[in-house]
């Protein structure tokens, strides 16, 4: 298989990958939306209790008004979080240590309620003397403090309700420094003679919103795990089709977006339910622990763990063995996964991203190096041979059973393989996706800077530079290896395929085209060595 063909095949399926995924992303967007408008006309009026589980015993208990409605500010290291007392919510949390775009003073705001759209970590108490299941709407908690900072080995903000009967319901948010997890803990005081019964819930609720830029393959959406299912995707469509209700031990339930995630981790002792549900366009995905029955005059604590912040395996593994899994590789992360534990051992001895992805690039193609030179001393057998193909057509003219068979001798007896230049391209593309999905992915190359015009790997480049660079190196293996397809419409192809890709990868991170255009121009030294080795053993291979 000629050079020429294989940049077309990659193109083709590069471009069909795209536009398939692009189209995928269009009727996700459309039947969301289509089933929230829906809802919206035949559900409740959006109120208090709105977002509130049912229970799994109804009840209607009574509340006492001890608050005014307020929002607590809790500053750490890395967060900077807003708790509504009504229900203790977390309405809005900024990661301080990722900013908002390159070079701004903003810090990134992960949760919270903005252009129209709203993306909050509930939780509360519902069951049959659950505070949160009341009609007289959620509670509305007690602070002593409206603003609190971090300053030791941990801070706790705790929210308190008392309601009618005299039950204490103690609420508190753990902080530690460096931590994105905050470990919520329920504590319930039994005052009276009688048993309490109530039903731990924690979820996300998030604004049914669309993908970006059709150069944008990662996932944005609802995910949850089970004892039985580690990782599964529950898109806002799968919302729309139907509410999620999974029994299991343990699991968690998420909210994935580029580079960074949220997700709620319930006590993993329990037996669980994640539920989700789709109303007046916002997407909620929870999950609910069993009812838990307290004697008279008894305390109970429940507890679980919420996660807000980027995209770290290690971080995200530490809470839950399979909530790294989040941090989606794709069917290939078995590969991609110790490409970027190389990556990051690069730059932590190189100190730039930009060098560190060279780097990377010079190891991996110098171990497929063996591959490498099969493939371009195959395609330069094929092309040696293309004067007695022409030869056999001639011969054979319209006769295709018989051409293909004396061609097929003809590589018996001259010991070649047809397939020995695709084959070894096929091997290598499987660490090319790979990595294209670490670069995708790695919440590390976030406003990575190279150098001079490159200060952030995770965009586009600003000024061309690197696509453009791309399709020259494209555009100089072509004239290395002398387009011998002899149909026009796949002359026209080869002719513009170095402007189409570099048109198609100004909206690429700029970090993944550094990747690529390095990886072309290895091949084109690698190929120049190969085509003058076998030059000197007499081989005409070029021209």
């Amino acid at each position: 298989m000629e050079s020429q063909r294989t940049f077309l095949f990659i193109g083709l399926l590069l471009v069909s990958f795209l536009l398939f995924t692009e189209w995928s992303k269009e009727q996700t967007a459309a039947n969301a939306d289509t089933s929230a408008v829906t809802q919206q006309v035949a559900g409740p009026a959006n109120n208090d209790q709105a977002d509130v589980p049912a229970s799994s015993q109804a009840d209607v208990p009574m509340q006492a008004t001890v608050a005014t409605r307020s929002v607590i500010s809790v500053t750490t290291d890395v967060l900077a979080v807003k708790i509504d007392t009504r229900g203790g919510d977390i309405v809005e949390a900024k990661l301080l240590q990722h900013a908002e775009t390159h070079g701004s003073d903003q810090p990134y705001l992960l949760l919270g309620e903005f252009e129209g759209k709203e993306y909050f970590a509930q939780s509360g108490l519902i069951g049959l003397n659950g505070p949160d299941a009341s009609s007289q709407g959620r509670p509305v908690y007690q602070s002593e403090q409206t603003s609190y900072t971090l300053n030791g080995d941990e801070l706790r903000v705790p929210l308190t309700f008392v309601d009618s009967k005299g039950v204490q319901f103690n609420k508190t948010f753990v902080f530690k420094p460096g931590q994105y997890d905050v470990t919520l803990e329920y504590d319930v005081t039994n005052t009276t003679a009688d048993p309490v019964q109530v039903q731990l819930y924690t979820q996300i609720k998030r604004t049914v919103q669309e993908k970006g830029s059709m150069v944008d393959q990662t996932y944005l959406g609802a995910a949850y795990g089970t004892s039985d299912e580690p990782y599964e995707k529950y898109s806002f469509s799968d919302m729309a089709d139907a509410n999620l209700n999974k029994n299991t031990q343990g699991g968690y339930i998420a909210f994935i977006q580029h580079y960074f995630v949220s997700a709620w981790v319930p006590g993993q002792e329990n037996n669980n339910t994640i539920y989700s549900s789709l109303r007046n366009n916002n997407s909620i995905i929870g999950v609910k622990g069993e009812a838990t029955n307290i004697q008279g005059n008894g305390t109970a604590q429940l507890t679980a763990t919420y996660y807000m912040g980027p995209k770290d395996m290690d971080a995200l593994e530490a809470i839950h063995e399979d909530l790294d899994l989040t941090v989606d590789y794709g069917w290939l992360w078995f590969i991609s996964q110790p490409l970027l534990n190389l990556l990051k051992f690069l730059y932590s001895i190189i100190g730039n991203w930009g060098l560190a992805i060279i780097a990377i690039t010079l190891i991996v193609k110098t171990l497929l190096y063996p591959l490498t030179k099969a493939q371009y001393t195959s395609m330069a057998k094929m092309r040696m041979l293309q004067p007695k193909m022409q030869a056999l057509k001639e011969r054979y003219g319209d006769d295709r059973q018989k051409f293909g068979q004396a061609m097929m001798e003809m590589y018996r007896k001259e010991k070649v393989n047809p397939m020995g230049g695709c084959f070894p391209l096929l091997l290598q593309m499987p660490i090319f996706l790979a990595l294209f999905y670490v670069f995708l992915e790695s919440t590390e190359l976030r406003h990575a800077e190279f150098m001079l015009w490159l200060t952030d790997l995770s965009s586009k480049d600003p000024y061309y530079v690197l696509p453009i660079l791309f399709g020259a190196s494209m555009f100089l293996t072509q004239k290395l290896q002398p387009m011998t397809v002899t149909d026009p419409m796949q002359q026209k192809m080869m002719t513009w395929m170095p402007v189409i890709f570099s048109v198609f990868f100004i909206w690429f991170p700029s970090g993944l085209v550094l990747y690529w255009l390095v990886s072309n121009l290895i091949s084109i030294a690698q190929m120049l060595y190969i085509y003058r080795g076998m030059e000197k053993k007499g081989m005409k291979v070029r021209g």
